[in-house]
């Protein structure tokens, strides 16, 4: 059995290797049951979740991730996300890797907006805002930058001196990143918007987003949550990485939904129609696209998979 670290997740799964073999596995399928999802009440602090999601390819791979959300570790200093991948040999189910999660679902989370973007944001964006100061928020600025070609990468947070501290890290890194402190105006200013916070209640307002704009929303992962408010879903034009994922799972939509404002077909595609040429996205400059993602077991099986054939072929 081999073990990987957050160091050796890293290596394994560059940008665009990772968004080919996520991409890959939305062509090709794989099976992945509703994941688990178990809220843990915590005194004094938000509640906490684990969430366990598992996935298989017959004859293959058998993987789960176990994950803990605490968003109290906020003002603990820590992620949010603590998570661990099990991997096993499709055949015998003997256990062949035990992979550190939170840098796994932190980089396929990124790589799934990333992957989302090269479909829905136009060719010619300049101007990306990043909202949120987390592990995913630094990731999501990276893989973002990799698919479109960006002149600066604004990094807004409630904390100003955290969105400082990430702009000035990305910008070590090549990106050109800056902290803002005006949500509104760097949202009117922007081309591609990301969020990925853990609001409850919505901090981006559509009425701020331009004509043209690619918006990708990934925080709110219950249906308690939201990161952009209801005006934004009817704006825009709505995908998701999976239909049976967002329809159960993600606040915005939900939400909007059962305001009667949004219907469930108004969902235009998700991962698997992009992915296989089912729907060729962006269809004009001017309109406005949302990607809304609660993440999915498919992304989390991919990744490891890389990762510890990766390691294979180290050792070999």
């Amino acid at each position: 059995m081999h073990l990987y670290g957050a160091d050796e997740v890293r290596r394994a799964l560059g940008w665009q290797v990772l968004l080919d073999g996520i991409r890959e596995m939305f062509r090709s399928g794989c099976e992945t049951p509703v994941r688990h999802h178990h809220d843990v009440p915590m005194a004094g602090e938000p509640a906490a979740a684990m969430l366990l999601m598992p996935a298989w390819i017959s004859g293959r791979y058998i993987g789960v991730k176990i994950a803990n959300v605490v968003p109290g570790n906020a003002s603990r200093s820590l992620p949010a996300v603590s998570s661990s991948y099990i991997l096993s040999d499709g055949r015998t189910g003997e256990i062949v890797a035990v992979i550190e999660g939170g840098e796994l679902t932190a980089r396929r989370t990124a790589a799934a907006s990333a992957l989302a973007a090269t479909y829905l944001a136009r060719a010619d964006v300049r101007r990306l805002l990043i909202v949120g100061t987390g592990r995913v928020a630094r990731n999501l600025a990276e893989a973002h930058s990799v698919v479109r070609a960006y002149e600066t990468v604004s990094i807004w947070g409630r904390n100003l001196s955290k969105a400082e501290a990430i702009a000035a890290e990305l910008a070590q890194g090549g990106i050109p990143a800056v902290a803002v402190g005006d949500l509104r105006q760097a949202a009117q200013e922007a081309d591609v918007i990301s969020c990925a916070t853990m609001s409850t209640d919505p901090i981006l307002s559509g009425q701020w987003v331009r004509p043209g704009t690619h918006v990708d929303l990934v925080g709110a992962f219950r249906p308690s949550m939201r990161e952009a408010d209801e005006s934004l879903m009817t704006r825009g034009r709505v995908f998701v990485d999976t239909r049976a994922g967002a329809l159960a799972e993600a606040g915005e939509v939900i939400h909007a939904i059962s305001s009667g404002a949004l219907a469930p077909t108004d969902i235009v595609g998700d991962l698997f129609d992009l992915a296989n040429d089912r729907h060729p996205g962006r269809q004009s400059d001017a309109e406005i696209t949302v990607f809304k993602s609660v993440g999915t077991a498919l992304e989390d099986l991919a990744a490891a998979i890389l990762v510890h054939e990766a390691g294979v072929a180290r050792c070999a």
